[in-house]
C-alpha cells in the first residue's frame, strides 16, 4: 500500500518541486507566474491560486534555485515546500491574516468618518460635512499606507508586463484621491472631492481579502483534521519498562500500547489484546473493526474498548495516514481542465477592463466632464476585478478532494475528480470487487494423494496476495500441512502459476491454462465443480494432473445495493472475470448484473474497456487485483480497492479506502457534486462582471458600491465552496434494500 501510494505521487517522467507563492492577489497574478515558470525549457508548470501552490514537473536538470528567480522576476515569492518548512510554511499565512486585520481595523476607523458624510449623499446632494483638509488628512494613511500593497503588487505586475487586479485597485483609487487632493491644494470649492471613495474602496477591498483568506483556510481543513488525528506523544515498551515519548521518537519494531479511548500512533501489527477499532476518518468505514494478534492497525485510527500492544511497522511520514495527507495535498493542488476556460479569461480580463475603463472617461467627459467621467471609470475599475474567476474551480476542489480523504476517496488529481463523474458505463472485476475477496477451499478432487495436492497447489500459492491463493494457503495450513519451497515460480496473468518444487515442474491454474500446458485431464470433473457455481483451480505435477480444487466467494452484501445505486445515478455496470461461466453467473444474478464476461484474460479485459470507451460517456473500471491493472490503466478513469494489489492502486486515478463497490457510487456522486459547485461558482463570477461593468460604464454604480460588490463575489464562490462540506457518502442503512 505504501509503495503503490509514494509511486503514484510521484512523477511521471521527471523530478516534481512544489512551491508555496506568495503575492498573488487575483487569478491573473497565478496566470502570469505560470506563463513566466512554462517558458523555461524542460518546465511543465500548474499554479494554483486557491491553493497559493506551483506543481513544477521537470524534465531536465533546471536547479531550484533558478526557478524561485523566475517567480521573483515575475514580482512575487516563492519557498520550496519540504519537510523542513512545512512549519514555517504553516504559521506564515497566519502571521499575515493578523497583520493585515489589524491593518482593516486602523483602515476602517480613518474610512468612517469620510464614510458618515456620504449619508448626505442619499438626496442626491454631495455636502462636505468634514473640512477639506481633513477628510484629505484622513485619507492619505489609508491611500498610502494601508494602500502600499495595492502599489507594490501593481508595480511587480507591471514590471513583469502583465496587468492584475492590483493595477485596477491603484489606478482607480489613485486617480480619485489624487483629484481630490488637488483640488483642496488648490483650492478648487466649486469641485467635489472623493476621498471617502478612494478610502472606502481600499477598506472594502481588504476586507473582503480577509473574509476570503478565512473561507480558504476553511476549505482546506479537512487535511489538518487528518493530521489532528495522529496523537502527539505515545507509551512504549523498551528494555522492559514503559515510557511516554513523543511520536517522533518512535521507531520501526518499537512495542507501542495503546489503551481504549487513545489514537494509535503508528501504522502497526497487534502483537497482544483484543479491542475493536474505529477507522471511520481513515476509510470512510462507519463500523468499528474488530483487531487481535496479527490484524494489521493505522495511525490514526481509534482504539476503542481494549489495550492492544503494536509493534511499529510504519512511523511518521511513512503512515497510510501521512500518504493520505500528501495524495490529497497533491490532489488539492492539481487543476481541472475546467478551469483552463477560467484562466484564460483572467488573463485577458484586465487589459481589456483598463481599455472599457478609458472609454468610459472619456465619454462621461465629453458629455457630462471630468468628474464625472473619473468616477464612473474609478466604478468600472472596481467593479471588474476577476478573483472571483480565479477562486471559482480550485476552492471547490480543495473542498471536494478533502472532504473525499475523509470518506476515504483518494483522488489523485484534480482532473480524475471532474471526469468520475462523467462516467457511463462502469467494468468491475469480480472477486474481492463484488464479493467478499475472502474465498474458501469448499470442494478438493484429487487424482490421487490428495494431500500432494494441496502442498502443491499451497506451495506455489504462499508468495501471492490473490484471494484465491490466500484461501488455498489457508486451507493447508488448517490441514497442518508443511509447505516445500519453490524456485524459478513464473506468473502467468489472470491464467496461474508454474514452479519447480524440488526439482519437479508444477503447475496450477484454470481450466484453460492446464489444457494449454498440454496437461490431460477429467473436463466431466472440472466442469461439474464449475456448474456448482465455483471457482476451479487445476493443478499438475511433471505433466500429470493432481486434480481440482473448488473455491467459493459469497457476494458482499452491500454489491447489489451499489450495483442498483449506479444505474438509478445512470451508470450501467458491466462484470468481467476471469473465472468460468458458471461462477461469473452466480454472482452477476446475486448482484443484479445483467452484463457480464467469463474467461477473460487481463489483456481482454483492458481491450474489452478500450472498446467500450467512446460508444457513450467515460468508462471506469474498478478492480483489486494485479490481473486487474491493465484495465484499470486502459479505462479513463480506475478505481483501485486499497486492499488490493500495488500495481492496481499505481494504475488507478482513484483509490477506495473501503473495500466495497458503494464507494465507486460515492466518488462519482462527490465528483458530480464538486463538478455542480464548480458550474454555480463560474456563474456566480461571470454574472458579477457581466452585470457590474456596463451598469458602471453607465453610470448607474458608485465606486464604493462596486468595491463591496467585488468583494462579495469572491466571498460568495468561497462559500459557495464550502458548502460542498456538507457532503457525505451514503451509508449502507441509507442504501435501497
Amino acid at each position: 500500500m505504501d509503495t503503490a501510494m509514494n509511486a503514484g505521487s510521484g512523477s511521471a517522467g521527471g523530478r516534481e518541486v512544489e512551491l508555496a507563492l506568495e503575492g498573488m492577489t487575483c487569478a491573473a497574478c497565478a496566470s502570469r507566474i505560470e506563463s513566466a515558470l512554462n517558458r523555461v525549457p524542460g518546465i511543465e508548470a500548474a499554479v494554483n491560486y486557491a491553493a497559493e501552490r506551483a506543481r513544477i514537473r521537470m524534465r531536465s536538470d533546471v536547479a531550484l534555485q533558478d526557478l524561485l528567480a523566475v517567480v521573483r522576476k515575475a514580482g512575487y515569492d516563492a519557498h520550496a515546500i519540504g519537510e523542513s518548512a512545512d512549519s514555517s510554511s504553516k504559521t506564515r499565512p497566519a502571521e499575515g491574516y493578523r497583520r493585515d486585520l489589524r491593518l482593516f481595523w486602523l483602515s476602517a476607523a480613518l474610512a468612517a468618518p469620510l464614510l458618515a458624510q456620504m449619508l448626505g449623499m442619499l438626496d442626491g446632494r454631495h455636502v462636505d460635512l468634514i473640512p477639506r483638509w481633513l477628510q484629505m488628512l484622513l485619507a492619505t494613511p489609508v491611500q498610502f499606507w494601508v494602500g502600499s500593497r495595492f502599489y507594490a503588487g501593481a508595480w511587480r505586475a507591471l514590471r513583469g508586463g502583465s496587468a492584475n487586479m492590483d493595477v485596477l485597485i491603484a489606478l482607480g483609487t489613485s486617480m480619485a484621491y489624487l483629484f481630490s487632493a488637488a483640488v483642496t491644494l488648490f483650492g478648487l470649492h466649486e469641485r467635489h472631492v472623493y476621498f471617502e471613495a478612494s478610502a472606502a474602496i481600499i477598506t472594502l477591498v481588504l476586507m473582503g481579502r480577509l473574509l476570503e483568506a478565512r473561507a480558504r483556510g476553511r476549505a482546506s481543513a479537512a487535511i489538518e483534521q487528518l493530521l489532528r488525528l495522529q496523537p502527539r506523544r505515545a507509551t512504549v515498551q523498551r528494555d522492559g519498562k514503559r515510557r511516554e515519548v513523543e511520536v517522533s521518537e518512535i521507531a520501526v519494531g518499537d512495542r507501542v500500547l495503546v489503551a481504549a479511548g487513545e489514537r494509535l500512533p503508528v501504522d502497526g501489527e497487534v502483537l497482544e489484546g483484543r479491542s475493536s477499532v474505529d477507522e471511520s476518518l481513515l476509510t470512510g468505514e462507519s463500523l468499528p473493526l474488530p483487531k487481535r494478534k496479527g490484524a494489521r492497525v493505522y495511525a490514526g485510527t481509534q482504539n476503542l474498548d481494549g489495550l492492544l500492544e503494536v509493534r511499529a511497522t510504519g512511523t511518521g511520514a511513512r503512515t497510510r495516514l501521512a500518504e493520505i495527507v500528501r495524495l490529497t495535498e497533491r490532489a488539492q493542488g492539481s487543476k481541472a481542465p475546467i478551469q483552463r476556460l477560467a484562466d484564460r479569461i483572467s488573463g485577458a480580463f484586465v487589459p481589456v477592463v483598463l481599455g472599457m475603463a478609458l472609454l468610459t472617461l472619456a465619454g462621461w467627459w465629453l458629455s457630462s466632464g471630468f468628474a464625472e467621467g473619473l468616477t464612473h471609470a474609478v466604478a468600472v475599475l472596481v467593479i471588474a476585478c476577476p478573483c472571483a474567476l480565479g477562486l471559482a474551480t480550485p476552492t471547490a476542489i480543495i473542498v471536494g478532494t478533502g472532504r473525499g480523504a475523509q470518506a476515504g476517496i483518494l483522488v489523485r488529481d484534480a482532473a480524475a475528480l471532474e471526469r468520475a463523474g462523467k462516467i457511463r458505463t462502469l467494468v468491475v472485476d469480480k472477486t474481492g470487487t463484488l464479493t467478499q475477496g475472502r474465498p474458501a477451499v469448499v470442494e478438493v478432487q484429487a487424482t490421487g494423494d490428495e494431500r500432494q495436492l494441496i502442498v502443491v497447489a499451497a506451495a506455489l500459492e504462499q508468495g501471492s496476495r490473490h484471494p484465491l491463493a490466500r484461501a488455498i494457503v489457508e486451507f493447508a495450513r488448517q490441514h497442518h500441512t508443511p509447505l516445500p519451497s519453490v524456485g524459478t515460480l513464473t506468473a502467468h496473468s489472470g491464467l496461474g502459476m508454474s514452479g519447480d518444487i524440488d526439482g519437479r515442474a508444477a503447475l496450477l491454474g484454470s481450466v484453460q491454462f492446464l489444457a494449454g500446458q498440454g496437461i490431460a485431464f477429467d473436463a466431466k470433473q472440472a466442469e461439474r465443480l464449475a456448474r456448482a457455481g465455483n471457482t476451479v483451480v487445476g493443478v499438475a505435477l511433471d505433466g500429470k494432473a493432481l486434480g481440482f480444487i473448488a473455491l467459493a466467494d459469497a457476494a458482499r452484501p452491500t454489491s447489489k445495493p451499489a450495483v442498483e445505486r449506479l444505474r438509478r445515478m445512470g451508470v450501467d455496470t458491466m462484470m468481467l472475470t476471469g473465472d468460468n461461466e458458471a461462477a461469473a453467473g452466480a454472482v452477476a444474478r446475486a448482484v443484479g448484473i445483467r452484463h457480464f464476461r467469463a474467461k477473460v484474460s487481463p489483456a481482454d479485459k483492458a481491450a474489452a474497456v478500450a472498446a467500450l470507451k467512446g460508444e457513450d460517456g467515460l468508462v471506469g473500471m474498478a478492480g483489486d487485483g494485479i490481473n486487474d491493472a491493465p484495465a484499470l490503466a486502459a479505462a479513463d478513469i480506475g478505481f483501485a480497492i486499497a486492499a488490493g494489489s500495488d500495481i492496481a492502486i499505481e494504475a488507478a486515478e482513484v483509490t477506495l479506502m473501503r473495500n466495497d463497490l458503494a464507494s465507486v457510487a460515492d466518488a462519482i456522486d462527490l465528483s458530480r457534486a464538486t463538478l455542480a459547485k464548480i458550474r454555480q461558482n463560474l456563474f456566480f463570477a461571470f454574472i458579477y462582471n457581466v452585470l457590474g461593468i456596463p451598469l458602471a460604464a453607465l453610470g448607474l454604480l458608485n465606486p464604493v458600491i462596486a468595491a463591496a460588490a467585488m468583494a462579495l463575489s469572491s466571498v460568495s464562490v468561497v462559500t459557495n465552496s464550502l458548502l460542498l462540506k456538507r457532503w457525505s457518502p451514503m451509508s449502507h442503512d441509507r442504501q435501497p434494500a
